[in-house]
């Protein structure tokens, strides 16, 4: 990719920057998850989150998307969103739900 601002999947480095782009609870989420370690779960599942949101697997290096950045693409996709905070709590959960299933099964596989 040409852009240094694109990465695979949404860069944990620009959590903190999605701030202020929704209401209180999506604000509040933002905060909470950006003090969290890299490793965390919560971290990884905000990462999940907004990569399905910003469908980050359909993002090749010749789309628009790619050449404005990642940053970019989630400022729009949140922008464009038309579902409430809570909504987007919602997928936040789903998401680390997701997560956790998988590393419990990952877990289970390797003992």
């Amino acid at each position: 990719m040409n852009n240094h601002e694109t990465d695979l999947l949404f860069p944990s480095r620009e959590i903190r920057s999605l701030v202020a782009e929704r209401d209180r609870l999506w604000q509040e989420l933002v905060s909470k998850v950006e003090t969290t370690e890299a490793e965390s779960k919560e971290r990884m599942a905000f990462i999940l989150m907004m990569a399905r949101l910003n469908n980050c697997a359909g993002c090749n290096t010749d789309s628009y998307r790619a050449t404005q950045g990642c940053l970019s693409c989630a400022k729009q996709t949140l922008k464009r969103f038309h579902g409430s905070d809570e909504e987007l709590i919602g997928l936040y959960k789903v998401a680390k739900n997701d997560l956790t299933f998988y590393m419990d099964t990952m877990s289970a596989k390797i003992k």
